[in-house]
């Protein structure tokens, strides 16, 4: 159940040779600083998807049914791409502006009576759609309190409930969900809907667990703002109604004037636009680089340097919060904290070519596969100067 590409087994040094290779190619795509520690808010483009927004721009500049043919194809080869990282059929796969349209599209598809769970520490993104939605006649939420291990959504569970939302990996603390674990918990007749915007691309989640996901492509897939992912499995299809859907989900919406059209199959059913012809072409350049390198590889190498930034932390006399106990609770997101002013030590972190976030008091980490040592040793010693600054 993961969305990992599995490399093939190596076979000497000839092979590990040409892993390195492979790898180098990778890594010469990006170009962020080196103290650049902030992809869960935004990651920099790839050379890639840079090259893809600029042939685009250019196309809708010079051209006119040429740039729409060409755009229309790289969707298509953007939806395959979304389809083999999301271990789905191509229809169960749509793109829509961002995961909170995505969100919203899940919480308007499922209509009361019944509750949903949704994390009480959420990030408020995959709160507010259910919220919204209760207000006009959706499921009624109801909160989880602390990570959404199985345990805590069996706690929960009663016979009203229709559904669940987690993120797959916390936007705070990097807990990862065990998506396996919940979806068999509330069974084939409730949906598992999943915010995995943290996820994907960096992250090698049960992604086969999720019922409908949704994820943009502007934060560990480097692809920019203007498209995400939205997966609706076949399995829960019959479960929902196109709530957002509008006249791009339905058959032959400029035939006639009988509408509502049937609805179209799969997760389309559930746009109500066409998508950002160019936003949609960067991302599927962003899903088919990390499928050419491999989300478990991408992963090794995040974690990785997140691990040698930890340990610049702990040596310095800072608290760490890894997400979980277990490798299998963890990301490529962790947060520390030391004694003092947070705000005054994010400042200068930030001043020393340091990028993170301040959130409750934490300074949150999030390298990626391209973030090298160095960040690690500049973390220590702007860690070594506060601790020799009075106050």
């Amino acid at each position: 159940m993961n969305d990992q590409i599995t490399p093939p087994v190596t076979a000497g040094m000839a092979d590990a040779g040409r892993l390195a290779g492979h790898e180098a190619a990778y890594l010469r795509e990006f170009r962020e600083p080196t103290g650049y520690l902030d992809f869960a808010r935004f990651g920099p483009v790839s050379a890639g998807v840079a090259a893809t927004l600029e042939r685009a721009v250019r196309a809708v500049h010079t051209q006119g049914l040429p740039a729409l043919r060409a755009l229309d194809a790289e969707a298509d080869a953007a939806g395959r791409a979304a389809a083999r990282l999301l271990h789905a059929a191509a229809h169960e796969v749509a793109f829509v502006g961002s995961t909170s349209h995505g969100l919203f599209a899940a919480a308007y598809a499922l209509r009361g009576p019944g509750d949903v769970l949704v994390c009480r520490r959420d990030f408020p993104a995959a709160l507010y759609p259910w919220l919204r939605a209760a207000e006009r006649g959706g499921l009624a939420v109801r909160r989880l309190d602390g990570p959404p291990t199985a345990d805590a959504v069996r706690a929960r569970l009663h016979p009203g409930v229709r559904a669940v939302c987690v993120s797959a990996v916390d936007s705070v603390t990097g807990f990862r969900a065990p998506l396996g674990a919940i979806k068999e918990v509330i069974g084939p007749h409730r949906v598992l809907v999943v915010d995995a915007v943290q996820a994907v691309g960096v992250v090698p989640i049960e992604v086969e667990a999720a019922d409908v996901l949704a994820g943009g492509g502007q934060k560990w897939l480097r692809a920019g703002w203007g498209a995400a992912l939205l997966l609706v499995r076949d399995r829960v299809a019959g479960m929902l109604e196109p709530g957002l859907g509008g006249w791009s989900g339905v058959r032959d919406p400029l035939t006639g004037s009988d509408h509502p059209k049937q609805r179209l199959p799969g997760a389309a059913a559930h746009t109500f636009t066409n998508p950002d012809g160019p936003a949609v072409a960067a991302l599927g350049t962003g899903i088919s680089l990390a499928l050419r390198f491999g989300v478990q590889q991408i992963f090794e190498r995040a974690t990785a340097a997140l691990e040698l930034l930890l340990e610049a932390a702990r040596s310095q006399g800072c608290a760490c919060d890894r997400g979980g106990p277990r490798p299998d609770m963890r990301s490529a997101i962790a947060r520390i904290r030391k004694p003092g002013d947070p705000e005054t030590l994010h400042r200068r972190l930030l001043d020393a070519g340091l990028t993170t976030t301040l959130r409750d008091g934490w300074i949150r980490l999030s390298p990626h596969a391209s973030t090298g040592g160095e960040a690690a040793l500049q973390l220590a010693a702007v860690l070594r100067d506060d601790r020799r600054t009075p106050g």
